[in-house]
């Protein structure tokens, strides 16, 4: 039992020591809590340039410096933080697995926002309508007595 314990633990230390971190640790790290909403803000833009380019091409220049004064960081730390992340390729998957979460409970939300406000446009249409029969059966109604009092 000793004879395969033996190797074992050798070979198992001998693993761990060798593992090297890919890349260092920046000086002025981004929190992954942070790098996780920057990353949802930044899909977000992307997704808006998608959908309307019009509607941000004055934003289109200037979105990287609005997350980055949002955040109150720089290009170089987002870039420093971002490599040091991706670095670990498991951690950085659980950040976007995270940032997708989000971004499908906003979708959702979105989409029952957009059926009740559809629903409402639809019932007001409905009761404009009645508003409409009703004046012109009052007007037609109106005529008629102006008709016999002839």
């Amino acid at each position: 039992m000793k004879k395969i314990i033996l190797p074992f633990l050798i070979i198992f230390s001998l693993f761990i020591s060798c593992k090297k971190e890919i890349v260092k640790e920046p000086e002025h790290l981004i929190e992954k809590a942070k790098m996780v909403d920057i990353i949802y803000d930044l899909s977000l833009i992307g997704a808006m340039r998608s959908q309307n380019s019009t509607l941000l091409d004055s934003f289109k220049n200037n979105s990287n410096q609005y997350i980055y004064k949002k955040y109150k960081i720089d290009s170089i730390q987002f870039a420093q933080s971002n490599i040091y992340y991706a670095a670990d390729y498991k951690e950085y998957k659980k950040m976007y697995e995270q940032v997708k979460s989000r971004l499908a409970k906003d979708k959702s939300l979105t989409e029952v926002a957009i059926k009740v406000e559809k629903k409402k446009a639809l019932l007001l249409e409905k009761k404009n309508k009645k508003l409409k029969l009703k004046k012109e059966a009052d007007s037609i109604k109106k005529a008629k007595l102006k008709w016999l009092k002839k």
